[in-house]
């Protein structure tokens, strides 16, 4: 089990990125958030099975159809088990 921070930069906001993001956690039983962030980014954290987490940053780095996804920053630690659903912050 792992903690993902994760940091999504290029067009993407306003291409429903946070509720594919959320569609795709839900699908692979990870937990944690997702938000917009005001420069632009998307900003996910997200913890679970090691594969699983992996599978959802991949997925991070082509998004939702149109969004375009300059880059994936990603920062993992340890596991919390803060989390017991995935949600979208606003």
């Amino acid at each position: 089990m792992i903690r993902a921070y994760v940091s999504i930069h290029g067009r993407v906001q306003n291409v429903f990125f946070r509720a594919h993001t959320q569609e795709k956690a839900w699908d692979l039983g990870v937990f944690g958030w997702v938000a917009n962030e005001a420069d632009g980014t998307v900003t996910l954290v997200v913890e679970g099975p090691a594969n699983k987490v992996n599978a959802l940053i991949d997925w991070c780095h082509s998004g939702p159809t149109g969004s375009t996804v300059d880059r994936v920053d990603v920062d993992k630690s340890h596991f919390t088990g803060e989390f017991h659903d995935f949600n979208i912050r606003h």
